[in-house]
């Protein structure tokens, strides 16, 4: 009855003459094919459904016509350029080191692990958002990281001297600290350096390369299972709170009802991103146990600074997390 009563009112509400069309411009740095781009469109298909128009969410992609990348798309929201935004959560630890969670190496390297460490560190992600004058959406999950090379790699010999993409500083770390000559980029910016030929490896999921065809190049996906990093979705507080109230529920459950999908995504995307990467010719290859090793001390000790860094709330996070996983 209530949910009925409350579609009766949002009806109402919308065919009064009082309410004009909000039109909300939302960019994100992946191709339409990635994760955050699929999860961009469904969310813009619901907003659409359940405020009838009244709101008009119109996706970008590949940073948009202003060719954004992940971490300018927070200050482009806060100072109104574009009202949605969708960023990678490894380039935004500048902004706050909570950000950085969700790219630990790792520390998530499975479906249930990585939700139960969205679950334990989502309001610290809404919180840091609210100080940016931001209201959280949704969140969208990536799959394992791997490494797409141009050359087998396998081992620390192979690593050792390659030129490599990372995602962000602790991954710049981790790979430098295990030999490879790495480098923090943005997708963007790693796609010239490919054709040039100045990068020979990219730290990505299969979906992301997939999305980027990264095949093209780089023939070889190493199956390391680094992370499964996030992507936020926001909205400007400014944009959302000109809504009056039943507009502003109807936007929120949008955004759950995305995150939901984007998460039942994940269960077969590892399988599907595979088939398709095998298709284009793609060798799958799994790590020798000397290059794990490596990956494996370097990372123990990034997280180790980075929880130091992070504070007091970034280890009750990870208390939660660790304590869920026992």
């Amino acid at each position: 009855m209530r949910r009925i009563a409350a579609a009766v009112l949002l009806s109402c509400l919308l065919s009064g003459p009082a309410l004009s069309q909000q039109v909300w411009r939302a960019v994100t740095e992946y191709p339409a094919t990635a994760m955050p781009g699929e999860g961009l469109a469904h969310f813009a298909r619901l907003v659409d459904e359940a405020t009838e128009g009244h709101v008009i969410v119109q996706p970008s992609y590949d940073g948009g016509q202003d060719r954004l990348k992940s971490a300018g798309i927070p200050a482009a929201v806060q100072a109104g350029t574009i009202a949605v935004g969708d960023s990678f959560a490894g380039a935004l630890s500048g902004l706050d080191p909570i950000f950085q969670i969700s790219s630990l190496p790792f520390l998530a390297t499975s479906l249930d692990q990585a939700r139960a460490l969205h679950d334990a560190a989502r309001p610290a992600y809404a919180a840091a958002f609210a100080r940016l004058g931001q209201v959280l959406l949704y969140t969208t999950p990536w799959p394992a990281s791997g490494l797409w090379t141009r050359r087998p790699v396998t081992t620390v010999v192979a690593l050792r001297g390659l030129s490599v993409r990372t995602y962000d500083a602790t991954s710049t770390t981790v790979l430098r600290d295990a030999g490879g000559a790495a480098v923090n980029l943005s997708f963007g910016d790693t796609m010239p350096r490919l054709q040039d030929g100045s990068v020979d490896a990219v730290l990505s999921s299969g979906d992301g390369g997939a999305g980027r065809r990264l095949w093209d190049y780089l023939p070889n996906f190493t199956v390391i299972g680094y992370a499964m990093p996030l992507s936020f979705t926001t909205v400007s507080r400014l944009a959302f709170e000109a809504l009056d109230v039943p507009m502003r529920n109807a936007v929120l459950e949008a955004g759950r009802r995305t995150e939901a999908v984007q998460w039942q995504t994940l269960a077969t995307r590892t399988t599907h991103n595979e088939a398709v990467m095998r298709a284009a010719g793609v060798a799958i290859l799994a790590p020798e146990p000397d290059l794990a090793a490596a990956l494996a001390t370097a990372a123990k000790q990034v997280n180790a600074a980075w929880e130091a860094k992070a504070g007091p709330d970034a280890a009750a996070i990870l208390a939660t997390y660790r304590s869920a996983q026992k």
